[in-house]
């Protein structure tokens, strides 16, 4: 059992019978009256946001979740296929599953899995991936003013706003987190 006290970034919890993640919190002690915290967390079944206040000194569950790193295989019409390296037990997910994290899967992308009850819930993708430039407007000569940016479509289908040297072929770091363009990696 965890105690609001307990709390931190990231702690898996269960509310009213559904599996939760932290996603900040912020313990309030108040001039009068008792202590609280107020809590805004992730369903992992659902993906829905959440904002609670709980009282100090509420106890909650811990969810029977558990986090496997597994390769990205690849995409068909039956989902998202995942397996895990020692085994070489497969899993399909969903891309309601997945959320975001689709826009950043390469063929043999190792993620993390988070499992509840023994089914894949969510996945956790790296904080940068490499992305190769599938289409993108060639950049004009002498078109150099600082800062400008054209769109480029990723090889995932993630459109990113990128500098003007950036051609077709390219390989970029991406921001996981944001999904915004980092860098140019070298071949």
């Amino acid at each position: 059992m965890y105690e609001n006290a307990d709390f931190k970034k990231g702690l898996k919890i269960m509310v009213e019978g559904s599996p939760y993640a932290i996603l900040d919190f912020q313990h309030v002690k108040p001039g009068k009256g008792n202590q609280f915290t107020r809590t805004k967390m992730r369903n992992l079944l659902t993906g829905q946001l959440l904002e609670r206040t709980f009282k100090s000194g509420e106890r909650f569950e811990v969810p029977d979740v558990m986090n496997k790193e597994m390769s990205f295989l690849y995409k068909d019409d039956t989902g998202y296929t995942f397996m895990d390296k020692e085994s070489y037990e497969q899993v399909i997910m969903t891309e309601n599953q997945l959320g975001e994290a689709k826009n950043f899967l390469t063929e043999n992308l190792d993620v993390v899995i988070l499992f509840y009850n023994e089914r894949p819930v969510t996945v956790d993708v790296p904080k940068a991936v490499n992305l190769k430039v599938a289409q993108t407007d060639p950049g004009m000569k002498g078109d150099t003013v600082s800062g400008a940016t054209k769109p480029a479509t990723m090889e995932s289908g993630l459109v990113v706003r990128v500098p003007l040297h950036i051609n077709e072929g390219d390989v970029l770091r991406i921001d996981t987190s944001t999904g915004e363009y980092v860098e140019r990696v070298n071949k």
